[in-house]
């Protein structure tokens, strides 16, 4: 085994998982991944959630070589070569007369990565892990400008995670992607009372990946056409609300949107089913807290998988949070995780000190049907860490070859 020499450079980063708030399902051009339908999305913070990658090169090293989560890798993956050459292809556009940097280039690349959550569960993994890798070695190799089309090419929701705050994934015209990127809309400290609860109802990996189920979709349900007719003005109504801060419309678009994602999902042919039994349940049950408040308190959203994604606002973090504990009790002492709940305020659930429980009559009590709750709120996009947060040795191989399972 060699060890790093002078000439060795790493870089160490962190980036976001980011949860579409109008979602994209479908791809026109599955090589180059252009979707059907422009999207947004919120980026969640990097305290609760995200991916830590340390990428390095040497002379010294033999080959290529990649670890997630303990566990080496195939450097074979088209989409982590695609990102690799198209960073390496910046570099060498803006600095072709560098010979030192050019050398570089050449060297052999070492690539670590840990998520702090489950990994292929449906929370967005690989979009932190893509956004991650590719702002990695855009500092490596000291590459700057747009990196969104660049991690695009590792996985779609990646190039929402380049950017913090709000974003939206421009879907783009162009045939050869190049308008295909995504911009911020506002950043993380605008609408600051805004909090996410993750519901984790399951942290195994999905049945169904996310593009063998988009493209299924596209092949045979009749739904998503008429579904991306209507994306475009969802999309202003959106906007119009998160600029805004107007809770109860973004609380409505949200959740009518992640109906209709998982309506294309059911008229898949055949079906392709990511919610369970627990999902439903929690879908019935945020409606019923709606309906008792006589406003949008919650409002739910699923991705590719069963776990829930609640926004609320800070002021009914313990309202909701107390509901949750009744229909879903749990005994471990670490079933709330991140940030911490505030004291309760108003109670708006039932007007009162307490919540009137008899109002959700037609909901049953679920012991252990949720593994964890994750609370958290919107966060800043990727970032540079100090290199004693780094997941090599001197060596160039991971510290860590235990930790497979990236659980928190």
């Amino acid at each position: 085994m060699d060890s790093f020499t002078d000439d060795a450079e790493f870089i160490t980063c962190d980036s976001p998982v980011n949860i579409a708030l109008i979602k994209y399902w479908g791809k026109r051009n599955e090589k180059l991944i252009l979707p059907l339908n422009s999207s947004i999305s919120v980026t969640l913070s990097q305290d609760e959630l995200r991916a830590r990658t340390t990428v390095a090169v040497s002379r010294n090293f033999k080959e290529d070589k990649m670890w997630l989560n303990g566990r080496e890798q195939s450097m074979k993956n088209a989409r982590l070569q695609s990102v690799i050459s198209n960073i390496k292809r910046l570099c060498r556009k803006r600095k072709s007369d560098n010979d030192q940097v050019n050398d570089k280039l050449q060297w052999k690349l070492h690539i670590c990565s840990e998520n702090n959550f489950p990994t292929a569960a449906g929370l967005a993994s690989s979009a932190a892990g893509y956004a991650c890798l590719v702002y990695a070695l855009s500092k490596l190799y000291g590459v700057d400008g747009d990196l969104s089309k660049i991690a695009r090419m590792g996985s779609g929701s990646a190039c929402r995670s380049i950017y913090g705050g709000f974003v939206i994934w421009n879907k783009g015209e162009a045939e050869g992607g190049e308008d295909s990127k995504a911009e911020q809309i506002v950043s993380e400290t605008h609408w600051p009372d805004l909090r996410v609860l993750i519901l984790v109802v399951s942290d195994q990996t999905k049945h169904t990946g996310s593009t063998v189920g988009m493209q299924a979709s596209v092949e045979t349900s009749q739904l998503l056409q008429q579904r991306l007719q209507g994306v475009p003005k969802q999309l202003e109504k959106i906007k119009c609300a998160i600029q805004n801060k107007d809770f109860h419309s973004f609380a409505e678009i949200t959740m009518r949107d992640s109906n209709q994602l998982h309506a294309v999902c059911m008229d898949t042919y055949p079906p392709v089913s990511y919610l369970t039994d627990i999902s439903h349940h929690i879908i019935q049950l945020v409606h019923a807290i709606n309906q008792d408040n006589n406003s949008n308190m919650v409002a739910y959203s699923f991705d590719a998988g069963p776990n829930a994604f609640l926004f609320l606002q800070e002021k009914d973090v313990p309202t909701v949070i107390d509901i949750l504990h009744y229909f879903y009790p749990s005994s471990d002492p670490n079933f709330i995780r991140g940030l911490q709940v505030p004291a309760k305020r108003d109670v708006h659930v039932s007007a009162g000190n307490q919540v009137d429980y008899t109002v959700f009559s037609d909901l049953k009590v679920i012991p252990r049907a949720l593994k964890f709750i994750i609370h958290t709120q919107p966060g800043p996009g990727p970032t540079v860490k100090d290199s004693d947060c780094g997941l090599l040795t001197k060596d160039g191989f991971p510290l860590n070859l235990n930790n497979a399972n990236g659980k928190i």
